[in-house]
């Protein structure tokens, strides 16, 4: 008799499942870090849930709204959102032709994954410098003193800064992941 998750391929559907929720080797520790951390960010979109249940609640059953659980959800969501194309590099899920890819050879295939990571790695080096022009502009006032950009709601808090200096942090990151898969995909044969 066979085991009821054999006879639907439940135990071959799990495998693939944690195989696919795993960076590529080629990702190297970076890649492995960036998997582990985005568990960090799915919190973050179920603490967003959160607060627009309670900001729900709150508005609606008590006539009370909040002045943070709006500005709150679209920090914590936009900033997921942002980890999302890392976290894409990182697990291979970034966006590619495959129409043409998968018509490669494997010794064709190596090659466009070089030339790709290294575009990659050159556009994202060019966002994080036009990042940077941004934040400058959102953590410093004009007479050069540290003071993180806010929203200019009731509540105000430096969400628009926070948001900024994240998507900064995040591109560089990007630049650095691109760069070892390259050089990961010039090593291999």
């Amino acid at each position: 008799m066979t085991d009821a998750s054999d006879e639907f391929g439940a135990s071959e559907t799990s495998e693939r499942d944690e195989r696919e929720q795993k960076p590529i080797p080629e990702a190297g520790f970076l890649g492995r870090w960036v998997a582990r951390t985005g568990n960090v960010f799915a919190v973050a979109i179920i603490l967003s849930a959160l607060a627009l249940i309670y900001e729900v609640i709150m508005r609606y059953g008590f006539n009370a709204p909040t002045s943070w659980a709006h500005e709150t959800v679209i920090f914590l969501t936009a900033i997921t959102f942002v980890y999302g194309g890392l976290y894409g590099v990182a697990m291979n899920k970034h966006i590619r032709v495959v129409l043409i890819y998968d018509m490669l050879s494997p010794k064709l295939r190596r090659i466009f994954n070089i030339v790709i990571s290294l575009a990659c790695a050159i556009a994202s080096m060019l966002f994080s410098w036009a990042g940077w022009l941004v934040v400058q502009r959102a953590i410093f006032t004009p007479a050069g003193d540290f003071r993180l950009e806010t929203s200019g709601s009731a509540w105000d808090p430096p969400t628009p800064g926070l948001l900024k200096l994240a998507l900064l942090g995040i591109l560089i990151v990007m630049s650095v992941q691109f760069l070892i898969l390259t050089f990961n995909y010039l090593r291999r044969k």
